[in-house]
């Protein structure tokens, strides 16, 4: 059973320019809730999860860039399904604050 919990998006260490940090918010039935902060980055990690991923650009601005090349620019409030194995990773994260993302890693099948 999960207990009842309450937090904040917006709570978290301050990050130093080119980082980011991750944090787990819940984990249930197979699914994974993540908050995620990054402050300038460029060029970051590829990623090509074995599982499906939504994630919701919460505040900032941000960029993900695909295997093929394209690239496409996020706003507060836009969001991305992200298929198992699809390579993707950020280009670019606000180079002015942080950028704070709502990822949620969905159960295959």
């Amino acid at each position: 059973m999960t207990a009842l919990r309450f937090g904040s998006l917006h709570e978290g260490a301050a990050l130093e320019q080119g980082a980011e940090s991750s944090m787990e918010l819940a984990r249930a039935d197979g699914a994974r809730v993540e908050r995620i902060a990054s402050r300038a980055v460029t060029d970051g990690a590829w990623y090509e999860q074995a599982w499906p991923e939504f994630v919701l650009l919460v505040a900032g601005s941000a960029a993900l860039e695909f295997a093929d090349g394209t690239t496409r620019e996020l706003k507060p409030g836009d969001w991305a399904l992200l298929p198992a194995l699809c390579r993707h990773r950020v280009a670019w994260t606000d180079p002015a604050g942080e950028t704070l993302w709502l990822a949620v890693h969905l159960p295959l099948g």
